[in-house]
């Protein structure tokens, strides 16, 4: 892959600070390598973390990100910036799963997107939410969410 469109990456390969909150997190992107082929790719992140706006007690979950690019993909530690952002942000377990769509969505327009959040229990009910837009390409389908853990390693 040519080296030119990596030059505006502004934090890979240097100390970046966790941004204070998601809104102030940059998503960086970059060029997709074979814009002339259709396929899924997977963001997993089993250690999100949140506040409920509540109470302020913390919330967890592993969020899921599969999309389909077009001309972009978004940079990995940008990514994990922009989530480790949630970490001190109050939001319901339904609205950060939609924020974190829309800002993927306007930074990458991908074919195809989804995000689920899969949040652990708190008061004995887990919510699972699942977000997703775009159309799949033939051919492609977004990885099962049965292979979820990855506490253990890949299965």
């Amino acid at each position: 892959m040519p080296h030119e469109d990596l030059e505006h990456l502004s934090l890979l390969g240097r100390p970046s600070p966790l941004p204070p909150h998601p809104d102030e997190a940059v998503l960086e992107t970059f060029a997709n390598p074979h814009p002339d082929v259709d396929y899924v790719v997977r963001l997993t992140a089993p250690e999100f973390t949140t506040l409920c706006p509540i109470t302020g007690q913390p919330d967890f979950a592993v969020i899921i990100v599969d999309y389909v690019p077009r001309a972009r993909l978004v940079e990995s530690k940008s990514y994990k910036l922009f989530l480790g952002s949630f970490r001190n942000c109050g939001t319901f377990h339904e609205a950060c799963t939609v924020s974190i769509l829309k800002r993927l969505q306007q930074a990458m327009d991908p074919k195809y997107l989804r995000v689920v959040g899969l949040w652990y229990a708190r008061g004995g009910i887990p919510i699972d939410v699942v977000v997703e837009t775009g159309e799949l390409p033939p051919g492609c389908r977004p990885l099962p969410l049965g292979k979820t853990s990855y506490r253990g390693g890949r299965e």
